[in-house]
């Protein structure tokens, strides 16, 4: 005899979600987060009443996150990356094997050269624009910035490259929301 709870489909998981569909679960993780550092920022770090919240820039922030953050990133940090190293051997073994994978390692350390090197760019739509903003931004910027790149990413990297690729961005979705919510605030209105 079977009962309605034998019946019943089985819970749902996050897990098997995200490695069942790890580009769709990317997607929507960046477009939440990237919406959700922006309405931070209105509104904890600019004071914007709820009321005069800017729509349509926290929209552009959300297509950001979707296109950029989602799409774009987990094409190069996961489809290009899996071509590039050994990306699938690394990830499954154990932190001391990590540590003892001289190709491993040197994979985390270009992962971890691109991150630290990514430009800035500004609200123009001229690519020059952003080129020019970026570059001033990270020469004015540099010692303290680079310096807490490296305090943040580097070990922040070890652990988004050790990760199984379909937890990867995610992962690193969690640290960019708190490194992003950091420059928010120590940068603040400047």
């Amino acid at each position: 005899m079977t009962t309605d709870a034998d019946d019943a489909p089985s819970s749902w998981s996050y897990a098997e979600f995200a490695q069942t569909y790890p580009n769709v679960n990317n997607i929507g993780i960046a477009t939440i987060k990237t919406a959700s550092a922006d309405l931070l920022a209105q509104v904890a770090i600019a004071h914007t009443p709820v009321s005069d919240l800017d729509w349509e820039r926290a929209f552009l922030f959300c297509a950001f996150g979707a296109v950029y953050l989602g799409a774009f990133q987990y094409w190069y940090q996961v489809n290009i990356f899996k071509k590039v190293f050994d990306v699938d051997k690394f990830t499954s073994q154990s932190w001391g094997d990590k540590l003892k994978d001289t190709e491993g390692l040197k994979s985390l350390f270009a992962q971890t050269a691109l991150d630290l090197t990514a430009g800035v760019f500004s609200g123009s739509p001229d690519p020059s624009v952003w080129l020019s903003s970026g570059l001033d931004s990270y020469t004015t910027n540099f010692s303290k910035d680079e310096f807490d790149l490296v305090r943040v990413w580097a070990p922040a990297d070890l652990i988004c490259f050790s990760v199984p690729l379909y937890l990867r961005l995610p992962v690193r979705h969690v640290v960019s929301f708190v490194w992003t919510a950091y420059l928010s605030f120590a940068r603040g209105g400047h």
